[in-house]
Parts: structure tokens; sequence; C-alpha cells
């Protein structure tokens, strides 16, 4: 099957509104019962089932025996992907009246933290975008963001070498502002982006999902990036 011809069976089955809302019920990758889906999008059981048939042949949607039980999700996280940049998507005739699946929808799970391509996305990933500004380890304008020669320096306290990631470019390279489309402001993406996604890994401070892009963060996690570029203020006592 060509792209062109992919694109089009797929756009056919998600232009009907309830199978839509289907698929956007499902984006924070929690498995559902078909009479669960149905009462989400006001259908009844049978043409639930109707529905979800015609999305799990197409390989939108898998779904998983608990006993008698049959429970959907998304098939896999490209699917995901698609039904949020298509959520992204907003037409000029449609700024006034927005529909009825806006991002402002987006579960709690993914408007907090989720990967953003190579990079941290979502609400945390903006408030440290935002606190790498304001304490001076990023200067520049919004279109061209670099690193100070502040925040080189504490980059490295916590392990990210700016040198090291990009020897050979500009210092201005290794910094890309990526806009959340899902309006929490810009956040940190390119070189720097990757490598603080990297660490937060690697140190344990947050996990991927199969599933999903949300993200798990531990209670640590959560505490050990809230002090980067934390700034600290007088305590009297």
């Amino acid at each position: 099957m060509n792209a062109v011809s992919s694109i089009s069976q797929i756009a056919s089955l998600m232009a009907d509104p309830k199978r839509s809302a289907m698929l956007w019920a499902l984006i924070d990758g929690t498995p559902r019962l078909a009479n669960e889906l149905a009462m989400m999008t006001g259908l009844t059981s049978s043409s639930a089932c109707a529905h979800l048939s015609l999305l799990s042949s197409a390989g939108l949607l898998r779904h998983e025996a608990r006993g008698r039980k049959r429970y959907f999700r998304l098939a896999t996280p490209q699917v995901g992907a698609a039904v949020e940049a298509l959520a992204s998507v907003q037409l000029c005739s449609a700024k006034a009246h927005p529909p009825e699946a806006t991002a402002t929808q987006l579960p709690m799970s993914l408007r907090r933290a989720r990967r953003c391509g190579d990079h941290l996305g979502g609400e945390l990933a903006g408030e440290l975008y935002h606190r790498l500004v304001a304490a001076g380890w990023l200067e520049g304008t919004d279109r061209q963001l670099v690193v100070s020669e502040r925040g080189r320096a504490e980059l490295a306290l916590v392990g990210v070498y700016i040198d090291a990631l990009a020897p050979h470019q500009q210092r201005g390279c290794v910094i890309c502002r990526c806009t959340d489309w899902n309006n929490q402001g810009p956040h940190l993406g390119g070189v720097l982006g990757q490598a603080l996604f990297r660490l937060f890994l690697q140190s344990g401070w947050m996990r991927e999902s199969e599933d999903t892009r949300a993200l798990h963060i531990s209670a640590l996690g959560i505490q050990h990036i809230n002090r980067i570029a934390r700034v600290t203020t007088l305590q009297v006592g």
C-alpha cells in the first residue's frame, strides 16, 4: 500500500466523529471496554462494537481479552502520535468554534510529561524551559537562544557538557525552541533537549511506556528536575 492510499483509508476511517472520539478517548494508552467507549462517545453498544471492529481491522486499534471481557487500546504509539498531530491542526473556519476534542481535554498523564519527538514535552518541560531562561542559563531571543557561560557551568554540574554535545557546531545550534501545541508554550528541543531527556531517563527519574508517549515520573525525579535552574530565595528564620 502506497502512502497516498494509506492516508486516504485512514482519513476515511477517522472522518466519522464517533470513531475519532473513540481514538481520542484512548490517547493516554489506557485500555477501555467497548461499553465504556460507547458511553464516552454516546453510542449504543452495538454501534460502538461496529466502529471498534472497523478500527481494529484497519490496524488502528488492538484488543486484549481479560476473561470474558475485551479491552481496546491504540495499536501503536505511532497511531497516538498521528491522532494527537491531527488534533493540533486547526482549520481557519474552526478557530472561532473549536471542536469537542480540544487540546485542553488531553489526559493529565500526557499533559504533565510526554515524549515530544526525541525530547521532553508537556507542562514539566515548559516549566523547565522558563526556569533555564529566568536563571540566565539560556540567553538571546526566542528565535535564537544560546547557552550562556553560566549555563554551561551549571549544566556541567548536572552532567550535561555543552561542548561535548556539539563540538563542531556554533553553540547556538544546540538549542531548539520547540512550541507545544497543547497551549503550554515553548519547551527545550535540539541537542540540549535530547541530552536532558536522556539524563532524566538514565537517572531513573522517569520511564517510558510501550503503549503511550506519556512518561511516568518518580517522586525523586520530580524533586531533581525541579531543582534544575531553580532560583533560590533567602530564607528568614
